[in-house]
Order: C-alpha cells, then sequence, then structure tokens
C-alpha cells in the first residue's frame, strides 16, 4: 500500500523518509522510549511527525493545502496499518491533525518551532472517551501518563 502511495508522488519519499527520522530521533532524545505508548510523549510525536512531513513535503510542492493532503494520506495511512483500540486510532488521528494545523499556523521551518510544538505537551489533555477528544479542539491529547 505505501509502495503504491509512493509511486504517484516519488520526489516526496525523501522528504517523508527524512520527517520521520527526525521525528524518531527528536522524541528519543527529549522522552527516551517513553513516545511508544500512549502518553504526552506519543501526542508530541504524531504532531511532530505531521508538522515536519507538511514542512519537507511543501518545499516540493509549494502549496500549503497539497502538503497538508500529503501529510494527511501518509499519517491516516499509518494509522490505517497499525493495531490500534478505537480510542488510541482516534486519539493518533486528532494529534495529527494538531501537527498539521500548527504547519499551518507555521508555515516557515524554525528549529524553535520543534520547541513549541514539545511545549504544547504541557497543556495535553488526559482522555478516556473519543467525546474527550471531539472536545479538546486545538488541544494535544493523551490517555495513559
Amino acid at each position: 500500500m505505501l509502495a503504491g502511495v509512493f509511486i504517484s508522488r516519488p520526489f516526496l519519499i525523501l522528504p517523508t523518509f527524512n520527517a520521520t527520522w527526525k521525528t524518531i530521533a527528536t522524541c528519543n532524545a527529549c522522552f527516551g522510549k517513553n513516545h511508544h505508548g500512549e502518553t504526552k510523549a506519543n501526542a508530541f510525536r504524531h504532531a511532530l511527525w505531521n508538522y515536519l512531513i507538511c514542512t519537507g513535503s511543501y518545499r516540493f510542492l509549494n502549496s500549503i493545502e497539497a502538503s497538508v493532503a500529503w501529510s494527511k494520506k501518509i499519517t491516516d495511512l499509518h494509522e490505517d496499518l497499525s493495531p490500534n483500540s478505537e480510542i488510541a486510532r482516534a486519539m493518533d488521528l486528532h494529534n495529527n491533525a494538531i501537527g498539521r494545523n500548527f504547519f499551518v499556523e507555521n508555515i516557515e521551518f524554525q528549529e524553535d518551532n520543534i520547541e513549541k510544538l514539545r511545549k504544547m505537551t504541557n497543556n495535553a489533555l488526559k482522555i478516556y472517551s473519543i467525546e474527550d477528544i471531539k472536545a479538546a479542539e486545538k488541544e494535544l491529547v493523551y490517555i495513559e501518563d
């Protein structure tokens, strides 16, 4: 499936790979292995990944809308292929959207944008249901401490 997505836009393979690598490296440096759970660190990872895919693809697509659509396509596919509970999937999709929205508000990539995004974890909301996610609107969400 993933190969089929990249066949249509092979020039986006490298920026998507670079965004993925930078996301994992940043999260490992900031949170250790904690970003692999359903924690605040995981919320940051999903938002950062989407932000970095958008900024990387924007250099090639030169379109905010196309960059956001590409990021959504890749990260939604990741969620479709991942075995998650319904609430964990909804949480990941929500945090992905937060990252894409952050890109739209901060189109020009700057290193301090990563720190701004990381600081959003301080206000992340612990959720217990999908309804809690819907109420969160512009905040990162997480399930476990």
